[in-house]
C-alpha cells in the first residue's frame, strides 16, 4: 500500500513537472524575468506557510545561524534561479524540445559531476552511456547545425544544484524555502521596478490570469512535496525510471501542442541520448538486482 502511494506521488510529481510548459505559455504575456520573480515571491509565501502548518520551521531557523549553510544556499539559489529563468525563457521562445533534451541528459551530467567532484568511479556501461550522450550532443551541434546550449545549461545548472544540495543539511521543502527567501527581496525589487515603469504585466491582467501568477508558488512547491514523499517510499531505481516521464511530456508538448520542428537530424541526436540513457538505466537496475540477490543469499 505504501509503495502504491509512493508510485502515485512520483507519477504526480513528474507529470506536473512535465506539464509546466503549458503553465509558462499561459503566462507568456509577461517577460521571463517577471514570471521568474512571481515564481520566487509566491513560492516563498507558500513554502513558509507549509513549514508553519507542518511544524517543520524549527530546523530551518536553527540552520540560519550557520554561515556555511547560508553560503551554500546562496549558491544553490543562484543556480536554481538561473535554471528557472532559462527554462521559462526557452519555453516561451519556442524551445521546448531542446529544453526537454536538457532534462534527458541531466542524470548523466549528475554521474559525470560525481566523478569530477566526489571521486566516484564509473563502470564501463556508465562511461558508454555518457559517451553516447556526448556523441548525440556533438551530432546536434555539427550535423543539425547549432550547439544545444539551452539543454546543456539547463542540465549543468540543475546538475550542479543537485550536487550542492546532496551535502546540504536541509530537506527539500526547507531548502526551497531558504532559497526562495534569499531571492525574494531582489525579486520584489524587480517587480517594483517593472510596476513603477508601467511594465508589470500582472496588474494589467484579468483576475483569472492574476491567479495563474499567484499559482506559480503552488506549481513549484507541490511537485517537490510529492517527490519528497515518493523518495521515501520507492526504490531509487523506480524513481530513476519514472523521472523520464517529465522530459517525455515536455517533448510531446513541444512537438504536438506547439508544433515545434523535430527534423530527422534532431531525432537522430535525441536517439543517441536515449540509447545512452537506456544503457545507463538497464545497467543500474541489473546492478541493484544482483546486490539484492547477494544480500538474500548471504
Amino acid at each position: 500500500m505504501k509503495n502504491n502511494r509512493g508510485l502515485l506521488a512520483a507519477l504526480g510529481a513528474f507529470t506536473l513537472w512535465g506539464l509546466l510548459p503549458l503553465y509558462w505559455k499561459a503566462l507568456s504575456a509577461a517577460i521571463p524575468i517577471e514570471i521568474l520573480c512571481h515564481r520566487i515571491s509566491w513560492s516563498t509565501l507558500v513554502t513558509i506557510l507549509l513549514l508553519v502548518l507542518m511544524r517543520r520551521s524549527g530546523k530551518l531557523l536553527k540552520t540560519l545561524r550557520e554561515r556555511k549553510v547560508i553560503l551554500t544556499f546562496l549558491l544553490t539559489s543562484l543556480l536554481l534561479s538561473t535554471n528557472w529563468l532559462i527554462y521559462i525563457w526557452a519555453v516561451n521562445s519556442d524551445y521546448i524540445v531542446e529544453s526537454s533534451l536538457g532534462y534527458y541528459i541531466n542524470p548523466l551530467i549528475n554521474v559525470l559531476l560525481g566523478v569530477l567532484f566526489l571521486k566516484e568511479r564509473l563502470r564501463t556501461a556508465q562511461w558508454t552511456a555518457i559517451l553516447l550522450a556526448a556523441v548525440g550532443v556533438c551530432y546536434l551541434t555539427f550535423v543539425y547545425g547549432r550547439f544545444p546550449w539551452i539543454a546543456i545549461v539547463l542540465a549543468l545548472t540543475f546538475g550542479t544544484y543537485g550536487l550542492l544540495r546532496k551535502t546540504a543539511p536541509l530537506a527539500s521543502l526547507e531548502g526551497l524555502c531558504l532559497e526562495t527567501t534569499i531571492l525574494c527581496f531582489p525579486a520584489l525589487l524587480v517587480l517594483f521596478y517593472l510596476g513603477s515603469h508601467e511594465q508589470l504585466t500582472f496588474v494589467q491582467q484579468s483576475g483569472g490570469k492574476q491567479l495563474l501568477f499567484a499559482g506559480t508558488g503552488i506549481v513549484t512547491s507541490l511537485p517537490l512535496l510529492l517527490f519528497g514523499y515518493a523518495a521515501q517510499k520507492l526504490p531509487l531505481s523506480t524513481l530513476g525510471v519514472i523521472q523520464y516521464l517529465a522530459p517525455t511530456l515536455q517533448l510531446c508538448i513541444g512537438i504536438f501542442v506547439y508544433k515545434e520542428p523535430f527534423p530527422q537530424e534532431q531525432m537522430i541526436g535525441f536517439s543517441l541520448v536515449w540509447c545512452g540513457l537506456a544503457i545507463y538505466g538497464l545497467e543500474s537496475i541489473l546492478i541493484r538486482m544482483a546486490r539484492k540477490r547477494a544480500r538474500l543469499e548471504a
